[in-house]
């Protein structure tokens, strides 16, 4: 029993070490010369990988899209990891016995990102389509401000709605989703699905406040830390449902200002 108490330990400071490199690296690259690539404004503009994009075929696509890539990627694993601690935790415990523990927690973990890095993918092409769109249209380009406000809106608005809980609810509830969604067999599958799985419900009451960042800048740190923070309380503490109420009335509120200050 003793073994199997330490091996229940193993995985989580690993997954805290991960968590801790993330926040460090976009720490890092936010004071680099590279920092303007984690904003998600114009890629094809001029700045330090410009020559990047000059020295490989296809470069001004390619290395825009790697750079958008890992810059989620980092921001995933720093932002949301955190609120998955409880799961990883309860995974841990169920197959703590097994040899090839670390290697079912890694493939959560992977199915997890999975999930996110989809969503991250579908919300650069929009938001590539809604750059094009703004730089097309001569109106749009005096009220850009419109779409910050109509994503904080959104966000806030997404608060009251029965996706939110829904999702919410699974994410609460780690040990009743894992052995709801875990037959044993076929392990390696089933713990990447599984991470899949619940990726999925954790993106479907979190997808609003990540799209915050497109409409206060991913590249603040600041900003990421209140998100991440704000999202880890929804999904891991007793009273962090209730904080759902007053964050989109506080959402809302904010893009009204937005709007009252520009018109």
């Amino acid at each position: 029993m003793r073994t199997v108490s330490r091996h229940q330990r193993t995985f989580l400071p690993l997954l805290a070490g991960v968590i801790v490199l993330a926040w460090l690296a976009l720490w890092l690259w936010a004071g680099s010369p590279y920092g303007r690539y984690l904003d998600h404004g114009d890629w094809t503009a001029p700045g330090p990988a410009l020559a990047l994009c000059r020295a490989i075929p296809g470069g001004s696509v390619l290395v825009p899209l790697l750079f958008s890539g890992l810059s989620w990627l980092l921001m995933t694993a720093a932002m949301m990891l955190p609120t998955t601690l409880t799961l990883f935790d309860t995974f841990e415990r169920l197959v703590a016995s097994r040899p090839d523990r670390l290697r079912l927690l890694t493939l959560l973990g992977l199915g997890y990102l999975a999930a996110w890095g989809l969503f991250g993918v579908l919300a650069h092409l929009l938001h590539a389509l809604l750059l094009g769109w703004v730089a097309s249209e001569a109106q749009l380009l005096w009220h850009s401000w419109l779409i910050g406000a109509v994503t904080i809106a959104g966000a806030g608005a997404f608060q009251f709605s029965r996706l939110k809980y829904r999702c919410l609810e699974q994410c609460r509830t780690p040990l009743s989703f894992v052995i709801e969604h875990w037959r044993g067999h076929a392990q390696a599958r089933q713990a990447f699905l599984l991470g899949v799985h619940h990726g999925l419900f954790c993106v479907g009451c979190c997808w609003a406040l990540m799209l915050l960042m497109f409409a206060v800048g991913a590249g603040s740190l600041g900003w990421m830390l209140v998100l991440a923070a704000v999202m880890a309380v929804e999904k891991n503490v007793s009273w962090g449902r209730r904080l759902s109420t007053p964050l989109g009335l506080a959402l809302l509120a904010w893009a009204a200002l937005l709007v009252v200050s520009h018109v």
